[in-house]
């Protein structure tokens, strides 16, 4: 089995070696991306936010940093950048600002090179294509000059081995394809989880900011006196 298909492989000609590389490369961003996507889903979200709320609500903005730096993220990163403003006693929307920046600096890093998997599929299949066609060529052009009889076995062997290339571009663009689906998709869906997440710390801390700053709160000596 394994001699016939590399008999197979090397009859494809240098096409062959083309879309083998296409594959090396598509497999190796499959397998990069699939742990960067794994290592951003890979923490208790519910946990994360729940130690973040109860530390805002005893008015620990120190403790609700201190979790979240100790949980690098993209989600964390995010957070943290908003949290951090809120210390600085920035206004809301300077809060919304710094978390909108790092988000901007943060999800791109969760969508790289996923596309190039769609554009390695295209290219197996149009090298394979493109094989076939010049193993076509090739075949007509070979049989030209041959007796009546034989032209027929011989281009018939010609074509067969001029299809191994769209058969093997097949095989690779396949599961590439499959690949692309599954981590964009993936990575959408954390993303979307990232930004609801987001929203939602940033609009529990921003309602109770006057927890974390009660000094704030407070009236002045000479509003109190009157």
């Amino acid at each position: 089995m394994l001699g016939e298909l590399m008999s197979r492989y090397v009859a494809g000609g240098f096409f062959m070696h083309l879309i083998l590389l296409t594959s090396f490369a598509g497999v190796a961003i499959l397998v990069e991306r699939f742990f960067v996507l794994k290592s951003s889903a890979n923490i208790n979200k519910e946990e994360l936010l729940n130690k973040i709320h109860n530390y805002i609500l005893k008015g620990n903005i120190q403790g609700a940093l201190t979790v979240t730096a100790q949980n690098k993220s993209p989600l964390t990163n995010i957070v943290q950048s908003g949290l951090q403003a809120v210390a600085n006693k920035g206004s809301n929307e300077e809060v919304q600002t710094a978390m909108d920046a790092v988000a901007l600096r943060e999800i791109p890093k969760l969508e790289k090179r996923i596309g190039l998997l769609a554009t390695l599929s295209n290219m197996a299949t149009l090298l394979g294509l493109l094989g076939t066609v010049s193993g076509l060529i090739d075949a007509f052009a070979s049989v030209a000059n041959v007796a009546p009889d034989q032209k027929a076995t011989m281009l018939s062997n010609a074509i067969a081995t001029a299809m191994n290339t769209t058969a093997f571009g097949l095989l690779v663009a396949i599961p590439l394809l499959g690949a692309f689906g599954y981590l964009n998709s993936r990575a959408q869906e954390i993303i979307d989880d990232i930004h609801e997440s987001s929203v939602a710390t940033l609009n529990f801390v921003l309602a109770n900011r006057k927890k974390l700053f009660p000094e704030d709160a407070q009236p002045s000596g000479k509003q109190r006196a009157s």
